[in-house]
Parts: C-alpha cells; sequence; structure tokens
C-alpha cells in the first residue's frame, strides 16, 4: 500500500471521528476543539490532492477565523445547555427525518461516482488544459463565473459575525456607558467647570 493512500485513510478516519465527535460531545467547548481537529484532517485530505490553495484557506478561514469565533462565542455566552438539551427527545423525529435524506443522498452520489456516471462529459481540469496554478484557477472560477456567490457568501459571513457580537452584547443596570451623542454637542460651556476650592476644604460630588 503506497504511504499516500495510507495518509489518506488515515485523515479519512480522523476527519470522520472527529466530525461524529463534534455533535455527541457534551461540553460545547469540546464540540467547537473537534471542529478544529476535523477542518485540519480535511485540509490535509485537500493536500493529498494537489488543492494546496484549498487547505491553507481552510486553514486560515475556517480554523483562524470561523472556529475560533465559535469557540470565544461559546466561552462568553452565558448559555443553560441544560435547559437546551431538554427538548432533544421532540426534535429527535425531525432530526432522524433530515439526517435520513442527507444519508440518502451521499449514497446516491457515492454510488453514482462508484459507477463511473459522474465522468461521463467530465472535461479535464482548468490547471491541466491550460498550464494554471491551483490558485489562479480558483481565482478565475470565484471572480468570473462564481462572483455574485462569491459575494453573497462574504455578506453571510459578515452576518454571522454581526449576529456573535450582538448575542455577547449585555446591558446591565448601572453600568455607566459612552453616549456618542452627547460628547458631539457637548461645547466649551458645557465641556469644563471651573470651581474655586477654599484652601483646607475638599470637593465633593
Amino acid at each position: 500500500m503506497a504511504l499516500q493512500t495510507i495518509a489518506f485513510y488515515l485523515l479519512a478516519i480522523v476527519t470522520i471521528g472527529s466530525a461524529f465527535a463534534v455533535v455527541s460531545a457534551r461540553n460545547p467547548v469540546h464540540s467547537v476543539l473537534f471542529l478544529i481537529l476535523t477542518f485540519f484532517s480535511a485540509a490535509g485530505l485537500f493536500l493529498l490532492l494537489g488543492a494546496e490553495f484549498l487547505a491553507m484557506l481552510l486553514v486560515v478561514v475556517y480554523v483562524g477565523a470561523v472556529a475560533v469565533l465559535f469557540l470565544f462565542v461559546v466561552m462568553m455566552l452565558d448559555v443553560d445547555f441544560g435547559a437546551l438539551k431538554s427538548g432533544f427527545a421532540r426534535y429527535l423525529p425531525i432530526g432522524g427525518l433530515i439526517a435520513g435524506i442527507l444519508a440518502v443522498e451521499m449514497i446516491v452520489v457515492a454510488t453514482t461516482v462508484a459507477t463511473g456516471g459522474a465522468a461521463r462529459g467530465a472535461r479535464e481540469p482548468m490547471a491541466a488544459a491550460e498550464g494554471l496554478s491551483n490558485t489562479e484557477t480558483i481565482g478565475r472560477v470565484l471572480y468570473t463565473d462564481y462572483v455574485y456567490f462569491f459575494q453573497a457568501a462574504g455578506l453571510v459571513l459578515l452576518v454571522a459575525m454581526i449576529g456573535a457580537i450582538v448575542l455577547t452584547l449585555r446591558h446591565k443596570p448601572g453600568v455607566r456607558r459612552q453616549v456618542i451623542a452627547d460628547q458631539v454637542a457637548r461645547g466649551p460651556k458645557t465641556g469644563m467647570r471651573v470651581i474655586q476650592i477654599k484652601p483646607g476644604e475638599g470637593m465633593g460630588e
């Protein structure tokens, strides 16, 4: 067995095992850590396929930004996870139905690929046909054919980031906060107050 085949099976086993641990771990922080391991293993699979740019993108964007954002949000939110899990049995049939549909779709795709159905009418990769690198190929596809989808994905990530900030923002009573409008409207007369203090006396509130 070739070394590349051994690496593929090893990374595939780690990816599947860590992905299962993401949804089965009781501690949400552990789930995010398993998610980071899944991303790293998937990046290794991309390297084996020769897509080094996708591997780097997966590590930099998903591990360095999205997964770390998830980790900080989970650690900062004061969520009662016991109360969230109380309705698990109620939503179990719907979750099982969705999982069954996804399993059937994956089986159909795997069967089609195994029988060679997806290979009919397939073209040579753009990089092999035109002599482009992996990065140039992805850049041409993203910024020519799928530029609007690429921009839409960026907007979705922006909304997710804003949602995470809104979820972690807490308004507590009695806490003094900065009011930008009052600061902008403040003038020389209201911005400073001169107080005459007599010798030996302090200044009160």
